[in-house]
């Protein structure tokens, strides 16, 4: 058995490793489950427009770029919307409540490819004015996005921002962010840190 005298590594065995420091216990977990850890959010709606019908697929895997409106999310030819975004270089990024998170959910599990997923969920799409996907109008909030790059190799597309909608008078505004083992979790309060934030904000926030 090894230690170190710092941090008090432990190895019973080589794939068990636990690290001992200050009474704390941490056991190696399998790597293909550490996605679980820092797993992004909140989890949201793409709509596509192909040039005949709307579709709207979920996604949990996003992320802003910098203090820019522009996004990137993961997502390739196992969604049916993969086509539609690729031809056509835009969607909209719907960003759904708590209260919306079983018809969201409902999205993800079934296809566009034979399923009218505006009606089957009870779903208003709202004509945007800058792409011919469409806004969602239960969402707390929609960005109308241009794809401005695809990286095939990581499955990775960038979408610039052209323009956002909030809608104040919904109350609930608490999104969800998945943990990708088929559980979520709940935004919480709010912590007030923008005085000290202050000097690495850009101006207006």
């Amino acid at each position: 058995m090894a230690r170190c005298k710092e941090f008090k590594w432990i190895f019973p065995c080589p794939s068990r490793i636990i690290l001992c420091l200050g009474g704390c216990r941490m056991k190696e977990m399998e790597i293909g489950k550490a996605f679980t850890l820092i797993e992004p959010g909140p989890v949201v709606l793409v709509t596509t427009n192909d040039g005949n019908k709307n579709n709207i697929m979920t996604i949990s895997w996003t992320m802003v770029m910098e203090f820019t409106p522009v996004f990137a999310m993961t997502t390739g030819p196992w969604n049916h919307s993969f086509a539609a975004l690729q031809e056509t270089r835009e969607c909209v990024i719907s960003i759904p409540t708590v209260d919306m998170l079983d018809k969201v959910l409902g999205v993800g599990t079934c296809s566009g490819a034979d399923t009218d997923k505006f009606q089957k969920f009870k779903l208003t799409p709202v004509k945007g004015r800058h792409v011919k996907a469409p806004l969602i109008k239960e969402c707390l909030a929609n960005i109308e996005c241009r794809v401005v790059d695809i990286v095939k190799k990581h499955n990775i597309v960038v979408l610039e921002g052209v323009a956002a909608y909030f809608d104040k008078s919904r109350k609930e505004k608490r999104t969800v962010h998945a943990v990708g083992d088929g559980t979520f979790i709940v935004d919480g309060r709010k912590l007030d840190r923008k005085k000290m934030m202050g000097a690495k904000m850009p101006p207006g926030l």
